[in-house]
């Protein structure tokens, strides 16, 4: 306990000794102050980490600052929803729609171009007229003529059903020599088993495109009356991507060096038996081509066991050219390492982490401040790229040096000036941290009109597997892993190309059998995305 002075023995002290108390007075104050700044420091980053894990598990995932029409994910009306979503989105006055065919998409105009009926859905007419006595009857002898019919369209729902293609083959043996000839037959895709293109394609398109973990479809096959264990499913997927779908795999990977940008990113996942501790981490990486060129798409997803930069090194060890990414450190680790090899960055990631900062604010107060200030100048900079969708690469790169341009670098002016103001800790801080380090990286869009601001696409296309990750957890075998990474690749590419997957499953798993004694490769290029030698019913509706 410390010692207290009366006034009698403060009054009687010599100056000496009073000159020592206020110096260590001084020093004892100056130590509580620092401290409390400490603890202030920590009591601040808490309730920032309090904030942000309430908005992730509660907020909205927009982010987006003035945005009062836009509906929450999981939540309507600002309650949250899970198992109650038909009653909490019921409206007994919304209108009925008028047709179920989801509308076109609106591109660009082109010229001399017949108006097409582009539905793709196979329409039963039904016709229903009066009979010659029926208006006779009510017109009279010759009293009437016919006007155009008047049409009301119903949507039949089919269910799934399952067939038996029974194969009868003519066997013949010679009375001469005893020698057997068998009629010419489709080849079996998987040998002893009865899977059918048809067959595997549903599963694939169920548990890849669709998210259902392979113990419900088992459970859907029986209400079918079929006996389909989830182990022969799994084998079926391991062994048709080995042994046919790997062939387009790696086509694919080879045209997607033709591409002078591409995107990369990548998600963590468990693989229960890797050879490692249980809990290990492994990660699904994905590349795709640049979403600014949408005539052609390619998406391959690798599976690996780490994070480390010898994974992207080898896949993309003959690609040449700029790398959209999302500021991860292993690619600016390959881009010293090579002349031919550039890296763009992501100005989502370099947004959200302003937004995080933003929402440890209470909303009254955050109007005006810097990190208000910099999101609304980085929502600027997006509102005039986003008018550049529709133009050439060319084009789009000579109005970004004139529009966008400026706006970036006043952004980094007003980042650089106001720097020294953010407190040494906490979420602001870390976001002006990344914006500043990744300053020449962000800059890479400017110079070259095929690349985008950003890697949403490549976070589209890895958000198929995410789903399906939380509905099955983990991933059993390495090999069941690679099998994933093939079939996710090619369920992908075909989407982003306008294909239906089942389909074009279907169609790789009739078509790729016969080939298999081909001496060359060239028969893929009838079965890539964008060929035309595909069939029209792969083909989504316009």
């Amino acid at each position: 306990m410390a010692h207290k002075f009366t006034e009698e023995q403060l009054n009687s002290a010599d100056r000496a000794l009073l000159i020592q108390m206020i110096l260590n007075l001084q020093d004892q104050s100056e130590a509580l102050t620092k401290e409390v700044h400490d603890l202030n420091e920590k009591m601040q980053l808490m309730m920032e980490q309090l904030v942000l894990a309430k908005k992730d598990r509660f907020g909205r995932s927009s982010e987006k600052m003035d945005s009062p029409g836009q509906i929450c994910f999981m939540e309507v009306d600002g309650n949250i929803v899970f198992f109650n979503e038909a009653e909490a989105v019921y409206d007994p006055d919304a209108p009925e729609p008028e047709d179920l065919e989801l509308p076109k998409k609106r591109g660009r105009k082109r010229t001399g171009k017949r108006d097409e009926d582009l539905s793709g859905l196979d329409t039963n007419i039904i016709t229903h007229y009066l009979s010659e006595k029926e208006l006779i009857d009510e017109f009279g002898e010759n009293g009437w003529k016919q006007l155009p019919d008047s049409i009301s369209r119903r949507y039949k729902f089919v269910p799934a059903r399952v067939e038996v293609d029974e194969h009868h083959i003519g066997v013949y043996s010679s009375k001469a020599d005893g020698h057997i000839v068998r009629a010419p037959h489709p080849k079996g895709l998987l040998h002893g088993s009865p899977v059918s293109a048809s067959l595997g394609a549903a599963v694939m398109n169920a548990k890849y495109v669709n998210a259902v973990p392979l113990y419900r479809l088992e459970k859907e096959f029986e209400r079918y009356g079929l006996a389909i264990t989830r182990q022969n499913m799994a084998n079926w997927m391991i062994r048709l991507s080995e042994e046919y779908l790997a062939l387009l795999y790696d086509y694919l990977h080879k045209l997607l060096y033709d591409f002078h940008v591409i995107q990369a990113d990548e998600t963590p996942c468990l693989v229960h038996r890797d050879g490692r501790p249980a809990g290990a981490k492994s990660y699904m990486w994905v590349y795709r081509s640049g979403c600014m060129r949408l005539e052609k798409q390619i998406i391959l997803y690798e599976y690996q066991k780490t994070r480390n930069a010898a994974h992207p090194r080898k896949f993309l060890k003959d690609f040449k050219g700029i790398c959209v990414t999302d500021g991860y450190q292993v690619y600016h680790t390959l881009e010293k390492e090579r002349e031919d090899l550039k890296i763009a960055g992501c100005w989502v990631h370099c947004r959200r982490r302003f937004y995080d900062a933003l929402e440890t604010i209470p909303k009254q107060g955050r109007k005006g401040t810097i990190g208000y200030l910099v999101v609304k100048q980085i929502q600027a900079i997006y509102r005039e790229e986003g008018k550049l969708l529709d133009l050439s690469p060319e084009e789009r790169f000579r109005q970004r040096q004139v529009v966008v341009k400026p706006l970036v670098d006043a952004l980094f002016v007003y980042l650089k000036q106001n720097e020294p103001k953010i407190q040494a800790k906490g979420k602001m801080r870390e976001a002006f941290d990344y914006a500043l380090n990744q300053e020449r990286y962000l800059k890479v869009f400017l110079t070259d009109g095929d690349v985008p601001m950003d890697n949403n696409a490549s976070e589209r296309a890895i958000r198929g597997f995410t789903i399906g990750r939380k509905n099955w957890q983990m991933i059993d075998t390495i090999k069941g892993a690679n099998a994933s990474a093939v079939i996710y690749s090619i369920a992908e590419t075909a989407k982003a190309n306008g294909l239906k997957p089942f389909e074009y499953f279907e169609h790789l798993l009739h078509e790729i059998p016969e080939h298999m004694d081909d001496h060359n490769l060239s028969f893929l290029d009838d079965l890539l995305p964008w060929s035309p030698a595909l069939p029209e019913r792969i083909r989504k509706n316009k």
